[in-house]
């Protein structure tokens, strides 16, 4: 299973059928665990220390976390596939994290074992968990050698 850390309230609407279309078609060992933090009460600087200190906290010290960040590396569906698929068959648990409105600190950033940017633009959160759910579900049938991935 892959766990998806966000800061934010649950899935709106608008997303949630969307979201609900891919998560039903994931099967172990890609099924996705959704464990949402609320913002902080905070702003700024204050804000991105008290939410990566509540992310920090959720991890273990042998998950194998990658964090969405749109300073990050930008690979292809493929190069994705490989990396989150090795580390599933090291009986890794693989921890995804979407910070909140002002990122991430750098404790998070340290603690990341790969930092994955989805583009170079900026998406609302709500649109990005869609696109991480689609991902998964593209990883895994490029693992396992489905048609829904062409090259």
């Amino acid at each position: 299973m892959i766990r998806v850390i966000a800061v934010g309230k649950r899935h709106e609407t608008w997303v949630e059928a969307g979201i609900e279309r891919y998560e039903k078609r994931l099967k172990k060992p890609y099924d996705i665990e959704w464990v949402f933090l609320p913002h902080s009460q905070f702003e700024a600087d204050r804000a991105r220390q008290e939410e990566s200190g509540r992310i920090l906290s959720r991890l273990k010290d042998n998950d194998f976390v990658i964090l969405l960040d749109e300073r990050g590396k930008n690979i292809d569906s493929p190069a994705l596939s490989r990396c989150v698929e090795a580390e599933v068959s090291r009986g890794q648990q693989v921890v995804i994290i979407i910070g909140g409105a002002y990122g991430v600190d750098d404790t998070i950033h340290q603690r990341a074992n790969f930092v994955w940017s989805l583009s170079k633009l900026v998406f609302p959160h709500q649109l990005v968990r869609l696109i991480l759910v689609e991902q998964i579900y593209r990883v895994q049938e490029i693992s396992r050698g489905g048609a829904y991935h062409h090259i």
